[in-house]
Formats: structure tokens, sequence, C-alpha cells
């Protein structure tokens, strides 16, 4: 009895089974059928709408940023608010990725585009759309080693591009405390009695950024983007070196550190760069504004800068300086500023403290310092600003600025909002021209007027 039910039992087991088996598939082909004509439609309109790569072999990021603020201005007899990109790192879209070689090698190429809507640092008291909207930023392809380095070739960054910059605190993207022509400084400078530096007369429009080295570029600063071939060898310790070689005789290299200790964050670099080619006008690293002489000239550079952050308390210090040496102020054919001091000099301090004090992000707190002397250049000042004869031609220059700001960090949003404030003090000293030479005589300070700046915007990653 026992047998013959286990028996049944069994047997019924295997025919219950068979006939699951038997049926399955024909319902799991009548779901299939139905849900897969769904699941490819759905693909399909999702293919039409997503950016699609050229290969499989090589990988594609989209990435950018959007930095937009109203920036207020007071240059003592106007003032002003303009709604500007923040030129301090402005809106931006990349295309970038990489394809591995093999276990050593990989290969990868990056495209930027930067993008203006009005810029925070060309911007004067006449014109506020200065500048083109767009601007092509990075166009290079690379490979690299973990053994022997990278190779870039194409547009890109120098080896000391930054290099006075160093930043771990999010002051980086709306605040530079050494590149502070970004924050309006394209403004004309403006004399005490109210005349404007805006042309007329004999000369050019003058900035208060061309007090800083005629492009305000800081001394010792690398040329931002440039074409060229550069090299960056692996990290060891912490370090990493780079040098880059570009067309024009151009030419530059840095050393750098990140790195931790004692509960502190640390980031360094150094860099020195030259160029022997008198017709660059453009280079950070010329003194020249108007059209060059046909011939060669040296001018060299050294600058560097340190970041530091307490871990725990948020409390961070930023410290860069430069100096530049430029022989073009005296050999250039074209136009000799006699006297002029061929060397322009540097330093700038950031101090404050960075803590996430709240679920939304990151809370900065900082205030800010910056010096520069100059020697002469080859840019004239309008006669009549400058109430000589003839064109004036500049002997020294200088820039002293202070400021505080605060910004806020919404980690959710991938966002930084921020305010800052900073006043800028100029000077500027000339003589009078002679068919195009400097003429005999002391030179004469011009007063200036102050330049009182209030910055207000935000930044959205993605």
């Amino acid at each position: 009895m026992y047998g013959g039910v286990g028996g049944g039992t069994s047997l019924a087991l295997v025919l219950a089974a068979g006939l699951f088996v038997g049926t399955a598939p024909s319902r799991a082909a009548d779901l299939g059928g139905d849900c897969c004509a769904d699941l490819e439609e759905r693909v399909a309109e999702l293919e039409a709408t997503t950016a699609r790569k050229g290969n499989r072999k090589v990988s594609l990021e989209v990435s950018g940023q959007v930095n937009q603020g109203v920036l207020y201005w007071d240059d003592g007899w106007e003032s002003n608010a303009y709604v500007v990109t923040n030129d301090n790192s402005r809106s931006r879209f990349r295309f970038r990725g990489k394809a591995k070689i093999d276990k050593d090698w990989e290969a990868g190429y990056r495209l930027e585009i930067g993008v203006r809507s009005a810029n925070s640092k060309r911007f004067t008291q006449n014109d506020l759309a200065t500048s083109a909207p767009f601007d092509l930023r990075d166009s290079y392809w690379y490979l690299k080693s973990k053994t022997y380095g990278t190779v870039a070739v194409g547009l890109m960054s120098t080896a000391t591009d930054g290099i006075t910059e160093i930043n771990l605190a999010q002051t980086k993207d709306f605040a530079k405390y050494s590149d502070i022509e970004d924050t309006g400084l394209g403004l004309f400078l403006r004399r005490k009695d109210g005349a404007l530096a805006s042309g007329g007369g004999t000369g050019n429009p003058y900035s208060y950024y061309n007090l800083i080295g005629v492009h305000g570029d800081q001394p010792g600063e690398g040329e931002k983007r440039f074409n060229g071939v550069r090299y960056t060898t692996p990290e060891f310790q912490g370090f990493t070196a780079s040098a880059f070689w570009g067309q024009d005789d151009y030419w530059d290299a840095s050393l750098n550190y990140s790195g931790e200790h004692a509960g502190f964050a640390i980031e360094a670099g150094i860099g020195y760069g030259e160029i022997t080619d008198g017709g660059q006008t453009q280079t950070a690293c010329a003194a020249i504004g108007g059209a060059p002489g046909n011939h060669d000239t040296k001018c060299t550079q050294f600058g560097g800068s340190v970041s530091v952050m307490h871990k725990e308390t948020g409390l961070f210090a930023n410290f860069g300086a430069g100096v530049k040496n430029d022989d073009i102020i005296e050999s250039t054919t074209l136009f000799s500023v006699r006297g002029a001091d061929d060397e322009q000099t540097f330093w700038s301090t950031q101090a404050g403290i960075e803590k996430k004090w709240t679920a939304l992000g990151k809370t900065t707190v900082y205030g800010e310092y910056y010096h520069y002397e100059g020697g002469g250049n080859t840019r004239t000042l309008s006669s009549t600003f400058a109430g000589t004869a003839n064109a004036a031609a500049v002997v020294s220059t200088g820039v002293e600025s202070y400021g505080l700001g605060v910004a806020q960090g919404i980690d959710a949003a991938a966002m930084t909002l921020y305010l800052s404030y900073r006043h800028v003090e100029g000077d500027i000293s000339v003589v009078n021209t002679a068919g195009g030479v400097a003429a005999a005589g002391a030179a004469n300070a011009i007063a200036l007027e102050d330049l009182d700046l209030v910055f207000g915007g935000g930044i959205i990653k993605f």
C-alpha cells in the first residue's frame, strides 16, 4: 500500500513537470513577444534623443558648466550692474573620452568650447558685449602610459597654466586670488577728474587690466591655451613634472605636488617659461600691445603657488607669486620706452574657512589681498587722457586690491552660489613721446579713481 501510494505520487509529479515544460515556452513566447515589442519601441525612442558615439572602442563623456552672475561696479564717477559670464571659470561644454590599448597604455581626446553671454573681464563703461560668444579652449589627443607618462598634441593648457592660481577651495570657480583681471578689470581707467581712457587723441584705449602686463596676465603665469606638444611624467610620491613646447619659440616647464600631511591637504607648483620670438603679441610673456618688430628677443618668467587646507577645521590659505623679465620693452625697433623697468612682479594671498555646516554643502568665507608692480610696456596711452603733447609711453604701473566673499555649495544640484567684493587701486606713470620714442623728461603719474566691484552669481556643473 505504501509503495503504491508513493509510486502514484511520483507519477503525478512527473506528469505535472512534463505539462509545465511543454506549456511554458508557449506562454513565454506570447508574453515575450508583447513586452519585447514595447521594449524595442522604447529603446528606439531613447536612441533618437541620446548622444551617440561613433564607435564602441572609444568612450564619450559630455560635461560642462554654466557660470553666470550680476556684477556691480563703481569707478568713482559712474556705477552700473551687468549680467555677465564669470570668466574666473566661464561657462563651457566638453567632450572627452579614452580607449584602453593594453594594461599599460591608453589613448584619449578632449574637445572643450567656452561660452560667454557677456565677458566679466572685458566689458567697459561704454560696452557690455565685447567678446565672441564661443571660444575653442581645448582640442587635443593624447597617449598615456602608467610607466612612461603622457604625451598630448594640439590646443591645450601649457605646463605653467594655472601655476600661480593653485586653490583647494571652491573660490577657484568665482574669485581667483591671482588672476584678478577676470572680475571687472576691462573697465577703462578713470582719472580723478572723471576723464576716461577710452581712446581719442593720440593713443589707445586703456583698461585697468592693461596695468598688469598689458594683457592682464600675471608674471610667472603660463599661456592659458596654446597649440603645441606637452609631456607629463607619471606621479611619484605626489610629484609630477610637465614640459610644453609651442610654435613661435614658446616653451615652459613645471613641477607640481599634491598630497596630505598631518591632516592638511596640500597642493603646490612652480614653473618657468620662456619665449624668444618678438612677433608674439598675445602670450603672457610679452609686453607688446601694438605691432611688434620683425626680430627675435627674449622674455622669461618664473612663478608658483601653494594651497593648504586643514581637513578637520576647513581652514585654508592660498599664496601665489611671480616675476617676469621682458626684453621686448627695450629691444623692439618700432617703439622704444627708454628707461622703463623691464621687470614685473606680483604676489597675492587668500585665506578663510570652508566647512560643511549645513546639509546643503560646504560654506566658504574668505578674505584676500593682491599686489602688482610692473615695468613699462610699449602700449601707448592717449595724449588726451595723459595730458601730454603726444601719445604717452607707459614706464611703470601698479595694482593693489583687497576683498572678501562668501559661497554656499548645494551638493544635490552640483551648484555653488557666491557673493564677492573687491576694491582695486591702480597706479600709472607715463612720459611724453616724440617720433615714436620716449622723450626726455621726468615721468608723470596720473591720479586714478579706485574701483569697487561686487559680484553675485552661481555655477552649476553637469
